[in-house]
């Protein structure tokens, strides 16, 4: 799956288009690299996103497209 579909369908970002512009501008980064929207995640994946001053870490735990809001949060884990 593409790194900006994911964050979008995890609701991590809440639009695509938000997940493309933060990839390109250089805010995510995937297994400590700064990667392109066209990056293909993998379970395991761990995704940096970098919010102004704050940053959110997360770790994939699935890439499944189907359901809504609850199966959005199982898709992946924070790290503290």
């Amino acid at each position: 799956m593409r790194l900006d579909k994911f964050l979008k369908v995890s609701r991590l970002i809440k639009r695509r288009t938000v997940a493309a512009d933060a990839c390109d501008g250089s805010r995510v980064s995937v297994n400590g690299k700064e990667q392109k929207p066209s990056y293909q995640v993998k379970i395991g994946d761990i995704i940096e996103i970098r919010f102004g001053e704050k940053k959110i870490k997360v770790e994939i735990l699935s890439l499944t497209v189907q359901g809504g809001k609850e199966a959005s949060a199982a898709l992946y884990r924070e790290i503290v």
